[in-house]
């Protein structure tokens, strides 16, 4: 007897991953219309604005062939920066209405991270939503959006409205960490756009703090700092 054909390892492992199918299928099990998803970047981070985004699905009007331009869509830290790049303008292209909003450095000190992070959650959604709209957000409830809402727990790879719009919060706060970077070259924002890596830590002891920096974290980034 014949042994059964195989495909090649390496024809299996070149295959595309399409895990936008799955995100839209979770949308459109939620059994409305337009969905809005919201999710934000630099909540983790020592320096640099908090970048929430809202995006905004109308899935009686999102066909084969949107599918297939989202198929490549996931969670923005699962995305390499060049896949993120690539999605950005098939998510513009197909979305029905995007919002993007930043709070600065000064903002987060002055009014807590928390705070801070649902406040532009809601305001980036409150530019998207519609009549009937159900409104998404990664993890935490958000309130006062003007339609229902509903957190999900994992959020950003559960949902296509989420991920797309965690890929337009991330893509968006990356390009200006590396416009700052040319104000600010010394704490190298280019390479960690604000995050706390060693590289960071080292470039905050040897340089103190920049303009961009949250001074209101408890890092032992700043320990040996008088600020």
């Amino acid at each position: 007897m014949p042994a059964p054909s195989r495909v090649p390892a390496a024809r299996r492992s070149s295959r595309p991953n399409r895990p936008g199918r799955r995100l839209i299928q979770f949308d459109r099990s939620l059994g409305v219309r337009f969905v809005a998803g919201a999710d934000e970047a630099g909540r983790g981070c020592l320096a640099g604005p908090l970048v929430a985004a809202a995006v905004l699905f109308d899935y009686e009007q999102l066909g084969p062939r949107q599918v297939r331009a989202l198929a490549a869509l996931n969670d923005s830290k699962q995305q390499t920066e060049a896949g993120r790049e690539s999605l950005l303008p098939l998510i513009l292209r197909t979305a029905v209405k995007v919002a993007v909003v930043s709070r600065c450095p000064r903002g987060i000190d002055a009014r807590g991270l928390h705070v801070t992070n649902l406040a532009a959650l809601r305001d980036a959604l409150l530019r998207v939503v519609v009549p009937g709209a159900l409104a998404l957000s990664d993890g935490f409830p958000v309130a006062d959006v003007g339609c229902q809402q509903r957190a999900v727990v994992g959020g950003d790879a559960t949902s296509a409205a989420i991920a797309a719009a965690s890929v337009l919060a991330k893509v968006t706060r990356d390009r200006y960490m590396r416009r700052a970077h040319e104000l600010h070259p010394e704490w190298d924002f280019a390479q960690h756009v604000g995050y706390a890596t060693p590289e960071h830590r080292a470039a905050i002891m040897r340089h103190g703090v920049s303009p961009l920096h949250r001074l209101s974290f408890q890092s032992t980034a700043y320990q040996q700092l008088a600020l």
